[in-house]
């Protein structure tokens, strides 16, 4: 006997989108992490809402306030009152929350002479306690968050514990190039090396995290003598942060051995965070973003590069403030950047620093393998079976952020065409779309990079990865030849009849009209050792019914016997092209064009 499963609410995917009710969006805050869909963008480079700002009050020229929008390393205008002004736009493409580049007070411009650039990223903070003046006030920063919670939507905050804005120098810097001293060579007990006169004494090194002995660590010349400027003195705030014992001092990072954790991150001050001062420090900083913006979630920049110890109590602490504050699912998820596949690195993040989510780097290298390089589908089946190194299992990995690319490593549409020389515009966009549709219905709570929605194609990664939405003034943006459109970057770039703005917010409402692929269960169907057919199927969280999800990633049309449920006999299409019915129990037989895909609900099952 066959029977049938329950029907399809019986309306398209954009009157799904309309439909949802003023009661489903008060509560948003109910939704878990895994149910969002994550729209990541710089506010410098989307929406100018207010050009009052575009200085930020500062007077001078352009080293002195940072605003030059022909350069793509300063500031371009974006701000605040822009992102409010186009959440409806964001809406419409099916974003439920917005993680934004930080927003806080920043050394207007940095940088030796002739090789300058601003701060318009927001990684070179001077205030941690309100917005950059090139971006707005706290009170538009609310405006903000208040406009976008009304929507339903969330508001992630990024946010930076490991270090401030360069302002710290050293007396010997300019002589060793800013080298780093390791803590061997120049222990905390020695000033300038192990020959030098003593310093600190009875201080037992930063194993020991109490305040006891870190009382003891009084004077900071043990590695390099810091300088602070006059003229910068007090330039950070809170006040202590002026204050040069709460840095390491050790000289630049190489990424890579101990000074990954103790040097200064390309020349920025890096704070000391094993001192319990600049622990509680941070946990004062940010609780207070929460309790006063009742904002929904951190992403947490550089998190590598800090010490186990100071996530163990600083993530506890913010999901604790979250918790007082009434904001359940209150997300936090760390910036583990490693370009591989194997998620066994960044699991360890979840594991030992006890960070609820990390951004998933390794979905991100195995899209970029299997999608853009042509690999075997065997990729995504090994980074999936990864998933029971989080701690919490496969459960916790449906939460882990996952992306196509972002604003270091360049956008998704670049990494293909370096990977691929000569490739034309309709192969790319059919790449792309093909990324975007399992982004949006595998495993994972995903992110979409601004722009990408509107076919931007960079020329690289970092600064050339940071496109203006409203119209351009920055040459070397202009001229890129973007994907399924004719436009350019030097007009303004929110058209929503976009294919790719129209696959995103086609594939969000079915992502939202569908629990399956949000909250349910995934079990990996079909793959193989070249390019070509990957299937899994999701299971509805509550009653269990089974989805087929199916790619092709060969640039050939491709057919392949997958494995369903043996109770399965039927599908309803919800997109692309399904099969009718089951080939033998346990078995349906799917084909599918060139980087094409479906999505189909088993809705005939056997009694």
């Amino acid at each position: 006997m066959i029977r049938y499963a329950l029907p399809l609410l019986a309306l398209g995917l954009a009157t799904t989108a309309r439909a949802e009710t003023a009661e489903t969006r008060a509560a948003f805050r109910d939704r878990l992490p895994s149910e969002e869909i994550v729209y990541f963008v710089l506010p410098d480079r989307f929406e100018n809402g207010d050009r009052t700002n575009d200085r930020g009050g500062f007077a001078g020229d352009r080293l002195a306030h940072g605003f030059d929008p022909a350069h793509k390393g300063f500031f371009h205008g974006g701000d605040l009152a822009g992102l409010t002004r186009r959440l409806d736009y964001l809406e419409r493409l099916g974003v439920t929350a917005i993680w934004f580049a930080p927003i806080f007070q920043n050394k207007p411009v940095q940088g030796d002479p002739g090789a300058e650039s601003a701060g318009y990223h927001g990684y070179w903070v001077t205030d941690f306690t309100r917005p950059d003046s090139h971006f707005g006030t706290r009170a538009e920063f609310k405006a903000f968050v208040d406009a976008a919670h009304a929507r339903g939507m969330k508001v992630y905050m990024d946010i930076i514990t490991n270090h401030t804005a360069d302002v710290i120098r050293y007396a010997e810097g300019e002589e060793t190039g800013y080298a780093y001293r390791s803590r061997g060579d120049y222990p905390y007990s020695r000033k300038g090396g192990i020959d030098g006169e003593p310093i600190n004494p009875g201080f037992q090194g930063d194993e020991d995290r109490s305040q006891a002995n870190f009382a003891r660590l009084t004077d900071p010349a043990y590695a390099y003598t810091p300088v602070v400027p006059a003229d910068e003195a007090d330039v950070k705030v809170p006040a202590w942060l002026n204050d040069p014992i709460y840095y390491h001092n050790r000289g630049d990072t190489t990424f890579s051995g101990e000074s990954s954790r103790f040097g200064d991150f390309v020349g920025l001050d890096d704070l000391f965070t094993e001192h319990p001062r600049v622990v509680e420090g941070m946990i004062d900083i940010y609780a207070a973003w929460i309790r006063d913006f009742g904002i929904d979630g951190f992403r947490v920049d550089t998190a590598r590069h800090v010490n186990p110890e100071f996530w163990q109590a600083f993530v506890p602490a913010m999901l604790e403030t979250a918790r007082e504050a009434g904001i359940p699912n209150f997300h936090i998820f760390g910036e583990v950047y490693r370009d591989s596949a194997d998620n066994g690195y960044i699991a360890q993040y979840t594991r030992r620093d006890g960070f609820p989510a990390v951004l998933d780097f390794a979905f991100a290298q195995a899209m970029r393998e299997t999608v853009g390089q042509g690999k075997g589908t065997h990729v995504l089946n090994a980074l999936f079976d990864g998933d029971v190194l989080y701690e919490g299992g496969e459960e916790a990995a449906r939460a882990m952020p996952t992306f196509l690319g972002n604003h270091d490593m360049g956008r998704f549409a670049t990494l293909v065409k370096a990977d691929r020389p000569g490739i034309g515009q309709e192969e790319l966009l059919a790449r792309v779309k093909l990324a975007h549709a399992m982004l949006l219905t595998l495993r994972g709570s995903p992110l979409i990079y601004y722009g990408d929605e509107q076919g931007f194609v960079g020329d690289g990664n970092d600064q050339a990865a940071r496109e203006d939405m409203f119209p351009s003034q920055t040459a070397s943006y202009n001229d890129n030849d973007l994907i399924g459109t004719a436009a350019t970057t030097a007009e303004d770039n929110f058209d929503e009849t976009h294919p790719l703005f129209e696959l995103v917010a086609d594939l969000s409402a079915l992502r939202r009209a569908h629990p399956a692929l949000s909250r349910g269960r995934q079990v990996v169907r079909h793959y193989g050792q070249e390019a070509g057919i990957f299937a899994v199927s999701r299971f509805d969280p509550d009653s269990g019914t089974e989805y087929l999800a199916a790619f092709n990633t060969a640039a050939q049309a491709r057919r392949a016997n997958v494995v369903v449920g043996y109770d399965a006999r039927g599908f309803e299409a919800l997109a692309g092209q399904c099969p009718g019915g089951v080939a033998a129990p346990g078995s349906a037989t799917v084909t599918l064009p060139a980087f094409g895909w479906a999505v189909c609900r088993v809705s005939e099952i056997a009694e």
